[in-house]
């Protein structure tokens, strides 16, 4: 199942970059967009530039990824809008794919879809208890 990714990014290069790393994990339909359509069911990645242009409040705000500063009052932006998904312009990549992922999931779920199978490969309902005796590892890159 195809699954599309609406990018509004005004840093040209960054987009591509974000493109190519779409393209080679799984099969995303990306488009490079200057205004975002709302109305199409389908993830919307979002810089702080298109996201200032956008109405507020927003129509279905858990399917958008923002990716800003980590400024305060981007952030409180972001969080009055209802927007879930903020990511860092310095985050890697992969980080940032898996917000888009995410929000691919809850596009599926809001449709009343099964979500893609492509994005978890477990049995619905599979859970895996997690045991307190199981140290948690952090990556050096995020800061408590």
């Amino acid at each position: 199942m195809m699954r599309t990714v609406q990018l509004s990014i005004a840093n040209a290069g960054y987009a591509a970059a974000l493109q190519r790393a779409l393209s080679r994990s799984g099969p995303w339909h990306v488009e490079s967009v200057d205004r975002p359509d709302l109305g199409r069911p389908c993830v919307v990645v979002l810089d702080e530039l298109a996201f200032a242009r956008l109405p507020i409040p927003l129509a279905n705000p858990e399917r958008v990824v923002l990716i800003a500063r980590q400024d305060p009052e981007a952030l409180a932006q972001a969080w009055d809008a209802g927007i879930v998904s903020v990511v860092s312009i310095e985050d890697p990549l992969p980080i940032i794919l898996l917000a888009i992922m995410a929000a691919a999931l809850r596009v599926a779920r809001s449709q009343g879809a099964a979500p893609p199978r492509e994005i978890s490969p477990s049995a619905v309902g599979a859970t895996a208890p997690i045991s307190p005796e199981i140290r948690i590892y952090r990556s050096g890159h995020f800061k408590s």
